[in-house]
């Protein structure tokens, strides 16, 4: 860790664990050992270490001890990184049948499992109430009355949780600010007649919200607003004669004449951030455990408090490391082109986010000569440009980098978090490989796709078990 990342984990975290950071920068990662696994796997690559997502659990685990601290399975939904969270003593929070296919198959049980899905499919509803009746300890959140149809008509009539929107949101982007959104969860004038509703029908267990995805340290405050709501709805729900006022969150007005609903947990969601550019501070994350608490409380004897985080798990855990095939001077600034684009990293095309880039050297001069060692070169404001036909197809722009030359190795950081999630095979480009680190151990996590893959799903079995191109069909 660099002089200047010390004093930014010191100021906002005071006393920490020298073995645990509360962040890990591009600058922190071994570049020989990086530049080892380019060269054994190629580029680009990911690197996923497990160690440090062990590492992330365990600073939630310590800064929530008395919550349900589930892991939000979309932010990395590779098999071993499951694996570690669920080794870490994280549940799996799923936002589709696939995530929970995918939780099952790393170990999850159904008493770890939760089902969060927005709009769901008639096939992913008929999955999950088949595995619910193997699994009957699995939960499921809906977040509209017309979902808690659906799951009534095949059957179900187990664990739910109902979704709410409190009308309150935050995130990195507006295209991940949830809390506000009509698209998510019932609103708040209507959570507590459909929470009652839903006891006829179910065993209702929790209520949720969900801020949004990425919230700063400026967004606190919505964080908290949102904490304090659900825990008023929840105190409402459990106690309608309480002091609360049942017209609040309750328009059929029969709050004190209704019936208490036993929940077990508040969900209030995750979306804690991380820090991506190099010099913006850490999650002050005691302080974030300790504003939820005091908002949410007083939580009635024997309901829990419940997290989801996701980033915060797995971000800083992986790098992307791509190679620089061209370097191309031009009147207004000088394009590095490298073999990995938004099919491999979108974040940048899709949210204009920002990922801190560093030059681990290794290239050739244009003579042919070894280029010098990027400790001896100066910097030069460049803009990192993948491969992909669409001109917001940059990783970077504007950035301070050692001299680039044609060859050099560039690691992307803070890119385990949405990264190989959101991967594609636009332009018909094959996926990325991906390297998991366990103590120092590198295994190959997912293979790197070849030219073969694009078209496995155009071809169609023939009767000897053959197959043929769609275009023979």
């Amino acid at each position: 860790m660099s002089d200047r990342d010390v004093g930014a984990a010191e100021a906002t975290t005071g006393s920490v664990d020298d073995d645990n950071p509360p962040v890990r920068r591009v600058s922190d990662w071994d570049a020989d050992r990086l530049a080892a696994l380019a060269a054994d796997h190629e580029t680009p690559l990911y690197v996923q270490d497990l160690d440090r997502v062990r590492e992330n659990c365990e600073r939630l685990l310590a800064a929530f001890p008395d919550a349900d601290v589930r892991y939000a399975v979309k932010a990395h939904t590779g098999r071993a990184v499951l694996e570690a969270v669920r080794d870490a003593g994280l549940d799996a929070e799923c936002a589709s049948a696939g995530e929970v296919d995918r939780a099952l198959a790393a170990g999850f049980d159904g008493s770890r499992l939760h089902y969060t899905a927005v709009n769901p499919p008639a096939r992913d509803l008929d999955y999950v109430a088949d595995v619910a009746e193997a699994e009957p300890e699995l939960t499921v959140t809906a977040g509209a009355v017309d979902t808690l149809d659906r799951l009534a008509e095949r059957g179900y009539d187990g664990r739910v949780c109902v979704r709410v929107n409190p009308g309150v949101g935050a995130g990195h982007h507006e295209k991940v600010t949830t809390g506000g959104a009509a698209k998510f969860g019932i609103p708040y004038d209507r959570a507590a007649a459909a929470v009652r509703a839903a006891t006829e029908r179910f065993d209702v267990v929790g209520i949720h919200a969900h801020a949004g995805s990425g919230i700063d340290p400026d967004q606190l405050d919505s964080h908290r607003e949102l904490v304090a709501r659900m825990g008023e709805l929840a105190r409402e729900l459990i106690d309608p004669s309480g002091d609360t006022d049942p017209s609040d969150n309750d328009p059929s007005g029969d709050g004190a004449d209704a019936d208490p609903v036993d929940l077990e947990y508040v969900d209030v969601g995750g979306g804690f951030g991380v820090p991506y550019e190099e010099d913006a501070p850490p999650l002050d994350l005691p302080a974030v455990a300790a504003a939820t608490r005091e908002a949410v409380a007083p939580l009635p004897e024997g309901v829990d408090l419940a997290i989801e985080p996701g980033r915060y798990v797995v971000a800083d855990a992986g790098v992307l490391l791509t190679r620089v095939n061209t370097v191309k001077p031009t009147p207004d600034e000088t394009v590095v082109g490298v073999d990995a684009g938004m099919t491999d990293l979108l974040r940048p095309a899709m949210y204009d986010a920002y990922h801190p880039i560093r030059n681990l050297g290794g290239g050739r001069e244009p003579d042919g000569g070894d280029a010098p060692p990027v400790a001896e070169r100066e910097a030069t404001p460049v803009t990192v440009a993948g491969p992909i036909c669409e001109t917001g197809d940059t990783l970077g722009t504007n950035r301070a980098l050692a001299d680039p030359n044609r060859g050099d190795l560039l690691a992307v950081g803070v890119a385990g978090a949405y990264g190989y999630e959101m991967a594609s095979q636009y332009n018909s480009r094959p996926r990325p490989a991906e390297v998991a680190l366990d103590d120092g151990t590198a295994t190959i996590a997912r293979r790197r796709e070849d030219l073969s893959d694009l078209t496995v799903a155009e071809r169609h079995p023939e009767p000897d078990g053959g197959d043929r191109p769609e275009a023979e069909r």
